[in-house]
């Protein structure tokens, strides 16, 4: 059986990415013969960055008349920029990462295509806008959460966040953890905030600098571009995981500015950190406030439940381990049995 996969985002390395070449993984598990449609052989740098092996896939430049090419494969898997392919393949799979909201899916040549498609996305969040957008019943499969490596390990009195220093597609909001952290730091001696993530991909060095200024005197660590055993430390060691992605931001007028997901902050919650994030987009489907972490939708409140966990440190490793069950049900083998099901492989 042969397949291909398109993404047009190899180079960002992002959750699309680790997405993509899980199912890839997949592929190759089964005894797939598969075609990635890339100029670059990005196997090496996958490896790296996700700990995914996909050097057995064969990376060829992308098609000039790529329709016609379709026609040869029994599977086309390809990740949307808010297009649809035309894909003449037995099956063929359109993967949103993106809540995407008026791009044209309504037109009467994006209604045809999508009746032979499967639509394939990556949260209920994402769903949402996907289904009305191309008048389609698009299936919600999870990102996989490669937890193999991450451990709950020695805690230290540490809040930690995990995202690109980045805005070009969501707001990240690391200067809301930092003002919070700046208010909350002299009522809990001994803690620190570790603000990680990647600086390759949109990142804009005056604004770096100015969350650097706005954090001076602070306990205050930037990490960057951290390698996977530096970010397994990270989670291992951390007692609490923040973030303040898409706050302030309307998700119904501005759906791509929120986090569609959150694989970060499942990442998190398999070493034992416990949530405690804003309630916008994809984390809402992730955490059940008040059972396997907190929702918050005011700094007021992010400062209050910090503080309430720290002065508790029961309710702490209560949450803890309620957040470690949960993060079980976005394990890579869910992820695998679900399309194992869906394109029976």
């Amino acid at each position: 059986m042969k397949a291909a996969i398109y993404n047009p985002y190899w180079d960002t390395l992002g959750g699309g990415e680790r997405y993509t070449a899980s199912f890839v993984r997949l592929l190759l598990d089964k005894g797939w013969n598969v075609d990635i449609f890339s100029n670059n052989n990005m196997s090496e740098d996958i490896r790296r960055r996700f700990g995914l092996d996909i050097k057995s896939a064969n990376f060829i430049p992308f098609p000039k008349n790529y329709q016609q090419t379709t026609y040869q494969y029994s599977l086309v898997f390809w990740l949307s920029d808010g297009s649809l392919p035309v894909s003449f393949a037995r099956r063929t799979v359109v993967h949103f990462q993106f809540p995407f909201k008026d791009v044209g899916g309504r037109t009467p040549l994006s209604f045809l295509k999508s009746r032979f498609y499967t639509f394939v996305v990556n949260s209920r969040f994402t769903k949402t806008f996907i289904d009305s957008e191309y008048r389609v019943k698009s299936r919600v499969i999870y990102p996989p959460i490669h937890s193999a490596g991450i451990g709950s390990g020695s805690k230290t009195n540490t809040i930690l966040y995990v995202g690109r220093f980045s805005s070009l597609t969501q707001s990240k909001g690391h200067d809301v953890l930092i003002r919070s952290f700046r208010n909350l730091h002299y009522r809990i001696p001994g803690w620190k905030l570790i603000l990680a993530g990647g600086t390759k991909v949109g990142t804009d060095k005056v604004e770096l600098s100015a969350l650097r200024d706005m954090a001076d005197g602070l306990p205050v660590d930037f990490v960057f571009d951290p390698n996977l055993d530096q970010l397994a430390r990270l989670f291992s060691q951390a007692k609490i995981f923040w973030t303040a992605a898409g706050y302030g931001i309307d998700e119904e007028k501005e759906p791509t500015r929120v986090e569609h997901f959150g694989i970060s902050l499942v990442e998190a919650m398999s070493a034992g950190c416990v949530p405690v994030v804003v309630g916008a987009g994809g984390f809402r489907e992730i955490i059940r406030s008040g059972e396997d972490g907190l929702l918050w939708g005011t700094t007021r409140q992010l400062e209050d439940y910090t503080l309430d966990l720290v002065k508790h440190p029961a309710k702490l490793k209560q949450f803890s381990s309620a957040a470690v069950k949960k993060s079980k049900i976005f394990n890579v083998s869910v992820f695998n049995q679900q399309f194992i099901q869906l394109l029976k492989l």
